[in-house]
């Protein structure tokens, strides 16, 4: 295997991971990702696999490994960069299609969609053990685990927001009236939802652990125990009463399950329901997404001051210039995670001059 890491580097991304985690770490964690290596080999036959090809189950998973491998080889990782592979190739919410939603890349992206529309009071959910989209994520895993024996993370799938998996099946404005309509059918859905959801979690863990050296999703952020990016981005067009009575309980529940939690607050819509979130003890952190045609996210001071100060660690992605700005805003950039940042191998001194900054090695 051709992969710029090993089991040493793991180690330190364990303990630097471990300690962001536990409030421990004094310094941002800042990984940074450098194409222009070598692989050494010839690139596979095999597409690379993402949203696009993710439904062409004719291609053997040892196959679609194999060419993540290669992706993976043509990379340095500087900083706190581990090699990882985003399972959100089969889309946001990918749970829906374990549930029974039809899974549609037609166009290119990944959309959940039912195969029926029905009465929300006719509407339930129980787990398929021969679901060919929960196999097939499982049998990638199983030929990762394999092949990979630890030297690369291979992430949790892009499972979904309960409330966002409802709305597949409950699609335009269905579930919006539900939530007047039938608000305890909404309920009684969440938690068979959140149930199931754990349990997908759970099962896909068992196949990946222990040869996974730790746990990752799309959000790119390493953790020694089970840990997710729980969401609601329904919660956009809600009220701060309907997120408490609808929302809030269930993502509290989940982040009581696992060890550490990161939620996606997308849009400027969701802002009402910071408060509540910060409520939300065992939420470890939140990742501010303004939106589309909004300012970019160091426009938003206000927004990291009361996170800060709510004690919950932030992640952001505006690279190094978008890390000075915002550490400035709330005094510190202890606590503060930026998501990968890709550069050329020619920029590397340039790179490292930069990490140096922040203490990083």
């Amino acid at each position: 295997m051709n992969i710029d890491f090993n089991a040493e580097r793991w180690d330190r991304i364990r303990e630097v991971y471990g300690k962001w985690w536990r409030g421990e770490l004094g310094r941002p964690l800042i990984p940074v990702v450098l194409r222009g290596r070598d692989p050494g080999r010839a690139q596979p036959a095999a597409p690379y696999l993402t949203q696009q090809t993710c439904a062409d189950l004719t291609i053997p998973a040892e196959d679609i490994v194999d060419r993540i491998e290669y992706e993976l080889s043509k990379v340095y990782y500087l900083g706190d960069a581990f090699p990882n592979f985003n399972m959100d190739c089969f889309g946001p919410g990918v749970a829906a299609a374990f549930m029974g939603a039809r899974l549609d890349n037609s166009k290119g992206r990944v959309w959940f969609k039912p195969e029926k529309i029905v009465p929300i009071k006719e509407l339930s959910f129980k787990y398929d053990p021969d679901n060919i989209w929960l196999n097939r994520v499982k049998d990638i895993c199983r030929a990762a685990m394999k092949r990979w024996k630890g030297n690369i993370i291979l992430g949790m799938p892009d499972l979904g927001g309960t409330l966002d998996i409802l709305s597949t099946f409950r699609p335009g404005e269905n579930l919006l009236l539900d939530l007047y309509d039938d608000p305890e059918d909404v309920k009684r859905l969440v938690w068979e939802i959140h149930h199931l959801w754990h349990r997908y979690y759970q099962e896909i863990n068992e196949v990946t652990r222990p040869v996974n050296p730790g746990y990752v999703d799309w959000a790119h952020i390493f953790c020694d125990s089970p840990s997710y990016v729980p969401q609601c981005d329904f919660a956009y067009m809600l009220g701060p009463e309907m997120f408490d009575e609808f929302v809030l309980p269930e993502l509290e529940a989940t982040c009581k399950r696992l060890s550490h939690t990161i939620y996606h607050l997308d849009g400027v819509g969701q802002l009402n329901h910071l408060d509540s979130l910060l409520g939300i003890k065992e939420l470890d952190a939140v990742q501010w997404v303004p939106g589309d045609g909004k300012p970019g996210q160091t426009h938003w001071p206000e927004v990291y001051q009361k996170i800060a100060a709510a004690g919950k660690k932030i992640q952001i992605w505006e690279g190094f210039e978008g890390l000075k700005i915002i550490s400035g805003q709330i005094g510190t950039s202890k606590g503060i995670h930026v998501t990968d940042i890709w550069g050329d191998i020619s920029q590397k001194a340039e790179m490292q001059r930069l990490l140096d900054q922040y203490g990083v090695e």
